[in-house]
C-alpha cells in the first residue's frame, strides 16, 4: 500500500490526483512540511475505526429489555456416553 505525501497547495490545486492517490492508500497532506491532515477512502476509514462489539454492551443499551429472543430447541441433545 503505497503512501502519497502531497503539500497543502499541491493538495489544493490538484484535489482529483489526490482522490485518484488515495484509492490505492493514504495521502499525507503536509502544512510547512509538517504532517497534518490524512485522506483515505470511506471504506479504508470503515475498516480501522470499526469497533467491536461486546454482548454485555449490547444488552445495556435502552430499550433492550423490550426485545424479544426466540432461541430454537437444538435437535441434536447430548446423551450419555456408553462407557461398557
Amino acid at each position: 500500500m503505497p503512501i502519497t505525501t502531497l503539500s497543502s497547495r499541491q493538495f489544493n490545486q490538484d484535489s482529483s490526483h489526490a482522490k485518484k492517490a488515495a484509492q490505492t492508500g493514504p495521502v499525507i497532506i503536509t502544512d510547512r512540511g509538517q504532517p497534518a491532515h490524512v485522506l483515505l477512502t470511506f471504506e479504508a476509514y470503515k475498516k480501522i475505526t470499526r469497533v467491536n462489539t461486546k454482548i454485555a454492551d449490547l444488552l445495556a443499551m435502552p430499550g433492550a429489555e423490550s426485545l424479544e429472543l426466540e432461541i430454537a430447541t437444538p435437535r441434536d441433545l447430548a446423551q450419555a456416553a456408553d462407557l461398557t
